[in-house]
């Protein structure tokens, strides 16, 4: 059950939120488009990263404070683009499926570890792929009126590149959880509830 004073922001956990939101624009700007629709870039990787490093709920609070910016008018979405109409154009499922599969990520990053690359990796496979294509994929049939098939057919096409942003994701965080053991703790209540007793 979520207890909102577990999850209290600190000043620190607000700069990390801002500083992956930041990286994942920057993420966002090289793109590569598929059939003039659906442009291919790293900003899932952002989300990736956020989400399994930051934990839950902050990773998704990063894609959030992410896809709000973008809807307020900020050029920071996939090749430089702003404005509502992103979020209610044919790729905006992608992006509202990109805060609940970061939040579903963090949450099962934080359950099994940030040690294990394949436990860190089927977190990313659950939130951030099967999630976000759920979501998008209908939402990209619903928008540009294709079937079915048309739908799976352009999802096939970004498999193979999630799948190596997983890759990337996985050893990136148990390298940065081995260096940096807060890291691994991050998420776990008890252990950040220790912390502050014994700073207390």
């Amino acid at each position: 059950m979520f207890n909102a004073a577990t999850y209290r922001a600190t000043p620190r956990d607000l700069a990390l939120v801002a500083v992956f939101t930041a990286l994942t624009a920057v993420l966002a700007m090289p793109t590569i488009t598929i059939s003039g629709i659906a442009p291919i870039t790293l900003q899932t990787l952002g989300f990736m990263l956020a989400a399994s490093l930051l934990g839950y709920p902050w990773g998704g609070a990063s894609v959030a404070l992410y896809v709000l910016l973008i809807v307020v008018g900020l050029p920071i979405g996939a090749g430089g683009r702003g404005g509502l109409a992103v979020l209610t154009g044919p790729t905006g499922g992608f992006l509202l499926g990109g805060i609940v599969g970061a939040l579903v990520t963090g949450w099962l990053v934080d359950k099994w570890g940030r040690t294990n690359p394949f436990t860190v990796g089927l977190a990313n496979i659950i939130g951030l792929v099967l999630i976000v294509y759920a979501i998008g994929l209908p939402w990209l049939g619903w928008r540009t009126g294709s079937g079915l098939f048309a739908k799976l057919t352009l999802g096939f096409q970004f498999v193979p590149g999630d799948l190596i942003k997983v890759v990337i994701t996985s050893l990136v965080v148990v390298m940065v959880a081995r260096a940096y053991p807060p890291i691994a703790r991050r998420g776990s209540a008890a252990a950040e509830k220790a912390v502050s007793e014994k700073r207390a």
